[in-house]
């Protein structure tokens, strides 16, 4: 049963945390509200200021190509070649196509418009009274190092602008659309969009930083796994020229791709080129050994025999410089380690076998067949070779003329006027989401970081009772701002319980004055002392408040301000300060001059007077004792305010003289452990702490104080 009992209060307690939080951020929602719209402003004002940056996109298409030997026939083995991939993509971000871009475009020249400040850039972008010029080039002498230079306005003397280095000295003076050149420097700007006075910053930045630039806004996306589609975008923040960058980028990877694939067979020409002569020449000598040896011994003419090895012979010379061709071929594609290449060498060596074998044969002829078997094997050989490269050379010829390249644009680069940043919706809805849950963790950090009393019970808690909890008053809230701002004021003005008789917090009062006669039948004396731990609790709105009803009670009341430091009892009551507690004590006139009547014959106050230097040396002079005996004598109630218990000691030298002790707290802002320790210094003074005040108590979903002061 006692484990049943102990679960539910766990749970109970578990929900009343939650309630707690949810009653916290219930209270603070126009805090919470106005936190969000702060932010969502905040969040318009970034969205609508930014820069737009814009995209300009392609599509291309990367297609596998044969080499131009396997074109011509030669044999190779195509499924080897790389396919279209991240190597294309890397070839893309390569200087030796983003170079000539960076080049064209004169992007290592970097111009900004000059603003008095962030916010005037921004506000200049909102109200599009933005700033622009163009720079076509900006060349600085190679012995100056790279610093910000400005490009000022100043349409005076036949000249549209200045060039000033970063300590303002003038580098030289131009027009627009003309060409400048002064004392190393080189400059031309063609137009701007601005005013005399405008200025712009101008530097140039080295070659790689331009082409970093051009890579960080350049974006590539391969269309399926593997397929040779890519789309290629380029964000900026003009859209005209997004096109261009992105154009010229594409067109220069055209080029270097076409020049790539043609570059095979302007290479086997050049070596064919040069082969040629020396074939042709072999053959001419060969022809005329022939000749001369036929001549010599009267045409000797070859038997079936030798005929038939010569044929051999030559289709395995032929072979063989076929070969030769290919293996330079493969030279520019593979390695002597690859399978192919292997396979090449192994048919030579086996080709170059078979030759020296049918040469063993021939020299078992006879001499005079051997040598005419020679000669014209050397002369068919030469001829065969000379007529095949003749071919392969027009062949050759025809692939590079009709190199195309494969790459194809599928589509041409295009840009979108509509800016993909920023995206203004998501940023106002992120601004205001982080309004609302800075705010909210703002509002649950400051309510567990004060932990003040919320409740009765946590005052009961400490052995001494409640005598009121008196509600938060807005109307007293009105007549403070009121207070603030004009000096000449009436009592209607100031104290609450003449300005508005019936508010909540009156009537609590009102249930305190009860208390307050009871506990007189058993007290003392008839000095009610009202104090606190620490200041802003209301303990002077108490006091005065308190003092204002027991006087409708019929009840002479004297209401004494003994915080002689900071004590505000004379603004409820629309008085000054001047003679009042202070000059009591030093002796200087009569208890009665210095006592002040109010708006009701029961009701008479003692203000603090002016500053002392010792208020607490003031409160020990036994002329402060005879004072409250006198005004003891005299009235049938004296309430007396007190300085902070925990600020000064007081409050523990007023309550010696006190029969009834009232401690205030205020709502949610009084810790326990304020209280604690006040009760202490009390008891170490030997002063009793009668009954606490609940001061401020604000209506909340998790008490049950709404209920309690909605009767009307």
């Amino acid at each position: 049963m006692t484990e049943i009992i102990m679960k539910k209060n766990t749970d109970t307690e578990s929900e009343i945390d939650l309630l707690e939080i949810v009653s916290v951020l219930f209270h603070s929602r126009w805090f919470i509200i106005g936190f969000s719209v702060l932010f969502t402003m905040i969040g318009f004002f970034i969205a609508y200021s930014s820069e737009p940056i814009y995209k300009a996109d392609a599509l291309i298409q990367v297609e596998k190509k044969e080499s131009a030997a396997m074109m011509l026939g030669m044999k190779g083995d195509s499924s080897l070649l790389p396919l279209a991939s991240e190597a294309e993509i890397e070839i893309f971000k390569s200087r030796m196509i983003l170079g000539k871009t960076v080049d064209k475009f004169n992007l290592m020249t970097v111009l900004q418009p000059d603003y008095s400040s962030f916010f005037g850039e921004r506000l200049a972008r909102i109200f599009k009274t933005e700033i622009s010029a163009s720079v076509r080039y900006f060349n600085v002498p190679s012995d100056v190092e790279l610093e910000f230079y400005t490009l000022l306005i100043s349409k005076v003397k036949n000249t549209d602008y200045r060039l000033q280095n970063s300590k303002g000295k003038t580098l030289l003076e131009g027009r627009f659309g003309e060409a400048v050149e002064m004392n190393g420097y080189q400059i031309f700007v063609e137009n701007a969009n601005a005013t005399q006075g405008d200025s712009f910053t101008l530097k140039s930045r080295t070659y790689l930083d331009a082409i970093a630039w051009l890579l960080l806004n350049i974006r590539f996306n391969e269309k399926g796994n593997s397929s040779g589609i890519f789309q290629i975008s380029f964000e900026g923040p003009v859209p005209s020229k997004n096109k261009e960058i992105l154009d010229d980028i594409i067109h220069n990877y055209l080029r270097q791709n076409i020049e790539r694939n043609s570059a095979e067979a302007a290479k086997s020409l050049v070596f064919l080129n040069k082969a040629i002569p020396e074939v042709k020449k072999n053959l001419t000598l060969a022809e005329d050994r022939l000749n001369q040896y036929r001549q010599k011994h009267s045409s000797v003419n070859l038997n079936f025999e030798a005929k038939s090895i010569l044929d051999v012979m030559v289709k395995i010379e032929e072979e063989l410089k076929s070969l030769e061709f290919k293996e330079n071929e493969m030279t520019v594609r593979y390695t002597p380690e690859h399978p192919v290449y292997k396979t090449l060498l192994e048919n030579r060596s086996a080709l170059i076998k078979e030759k020296d074998r049918l040469g063993s044969l021939g020299h078992k002829l006879p001499k005079t067949q051997r040598e005419i078997l020679r000669l014209t094997r050397d002369v068919d050989v030469n001829q065969n070779i000379y007529i095949l490269l003749l071919n392969k050379i027009e062949e050759l010829r025809i692939v590079k003329a009709s190199t195309i390249g494969n790459v194809r644009i599928l589509d041409k680069a295009e840009s979108h006027f509509a800016p993909i940043k920023p995206n203004k919706t998501i940023i106002i809805f992120l601004s205001m989401l982080l309004g609302g849950m800075l705010s909210v963790i703002y509002v649950i950090f400051i309510k567990y970081l004060r932990q003040g009393i919320e409740n009765q019970k946590d005052l009961e808690a400490l052995g001494v009772p409640v005598y009121a909890s008196v509600p938060f008053s807005k109307f007293q809230l009105i007549l403070e701002n009121k207070m603030k701002k004009n000096k000449r004021m009436t009592i209607k003005d100031t104290l609450l319980v003449e300005a508005s008789p019936h508010d909540v917090s009156i009537e609590a009062l009102r249930s305190l004055r009860t208390n307050v006669q009871f506990l007189m039948m058993k007290s003392k004396n008839n000095i009610l002392m009202i104090s606190g731990s620490t200041s802003g609790l209301g303990k002077s709105f108490t006091a005065a408040n308190i003092s204002a009803v027991m006087a409708d009670a019929g009840i002479n009341v004297l209401l004494v301000d003994a915080d002689m430091r900071k004590g505000t009892i004379a603004k409820f009551f629309a008085l000054n300060n001047e003679s009042g507690l202070s000059d009591i004590l030093a002796g200087k006139r009569p208890f009665e001059e210095k006592i002040k009547a109010t708006h009701t014959s029961y009701l008479n106050v003692v203000t603090r007077g002016s500053v002392p230097l010792n208020p607490s040396e003031l409160l020990i002079h036994p002329r402060f004792g005879e004072f409250l005996q006198w005004a003891s004598t005299n009235y049938d109630l004296v309430v007396i305010d007190t300085p902070p218990i925990l600020a000064v000691t007081d409050a523990s030298i007023v309550g010696k003289y006190a029969g009834i002790t009232l401690l205030l707290a205020r709502f949610s802002k009084t810790k326990i452990k304020d209280l604690e320790f006040s009760c202490q210094r009390f008891a170490n003074a030997g002063i009793h702490v009668d009954g606490f005040i609940l001061n401020g108590i604000q209506t909340r979903m998790n008490n049950d104080y709404k209920e309690y002061y909605s009767y009307k």
